[in-house]
């Protein structure tokens, strides 16, 4: 074989190649020594040790070819045992490769569904107390139908605000003085209110939700900045980024976010 073809073989492939040309040697051995044996080898190979005791270097001779013997064998052990820890090092590089494949996938479906499908948020301020805290953490459902009583984060003024939907398009709203809410002549009742107020109004009531857009409140009425305050006013359904339905931090208030 020529050198240049040698040199393009893998290591797998040159023990392999090893292996082979080490059992047609020991077939051609065993042939010749049949042959031998055939031609009256036997007594050829009586009347060496005969001279060989007379001259006494017959036992380095057979020395020698056990020497030789033993050798061929240790090499042939050597080059299996090479060429199953190859064929390891393969199955393990192969198992190795496989493992990092599955995980960056399923790394990359986890982001790709956190982003897109559940983005999950972190509650900062008390605008939404006793309800959601500051430092909670929770997962929202994107393109989610919202009605009146669920909490929704969306955009405004280039932050996330989470507030709860007070009304939807069309819609009538008013807050009288002492901060009870009106939608469409109705008072709402609201037992997740722990300090009913008018808090910060700046926009002119009663008034009505346009098309596409929701009216939203904190719980904590004397503290949020919300639909109230001509800063936020109503909201764009494009701007929602989605309805909170689960709590996962802090661990002893771990549900389903009412």
């Amino acid at each position: 074989m020529a050198d240049n073809h040698l040199r393009k073989l893998k290591r797998g492939d040159l023990l392999e190649l090893l292996m082979v040309q080490g059992k047609e040697n020991e077939d051609l051995k065993r042939e010749l020594e049949a042959a031998r044996r055939e031609s009256g080898a036997g007594e050829f190979q009586g009347q060496r040790r005969e001279a060989g005791r007379e001259s006494g270097d017959s036992e380095e001779d057979e020395t020698v070819f056990l020497t030789h013997e033993d050798c061929f064998h240790a090499d042939k052990i050597c080059l299996k045992e090479e060429l199953e820890r190859e064929r390891y090092r393969k199955l393990c590089k192969s198992a190795a490769r496989r493992a990092v494949y599955v995980l960056i996938t399923v790394a990359a479906s986890a982001v790709l569904a956190a982003t897109l499908l559940l983005p999950i948020l972190r509650i900062y301020g008390n605008s939404m107390s006793p309800t959601l805290g500051d430092g909670h953490i929770v997962v929202s459902l994107r393109w989610a139908d919202l009605k009146q009583g669920d909490i929704a984060a969306f955009y405004s003024n280039n932050k996330i605000l989470v507030k709860r939907v007070i009304a939807g398009p069309g819609d009538w709203v008013d807050i009288d003085e002492s901060g009870a809410v009106y939608v469409n002549g109705e008072k709402l009742e609201e037992p997740y209110v722990a300090d009913q107020s008018r808090g910060e109004c700046s926009i002119a009531l009663p008034c009505q939700v346009p098309d596409n857009r929701f009216f939203l409140m904190g719980d904590h009425r004397s503290l949020s900045v919300d639909s109230r305050s001509s800063e936020v006013g109503c909201v764009e359904g494009e701007k929602i980024v989605g309805k909170l339905f689960f709590c996962v931090w802090p661990l002893e208030e771990i549900g389903v976010v009412r």
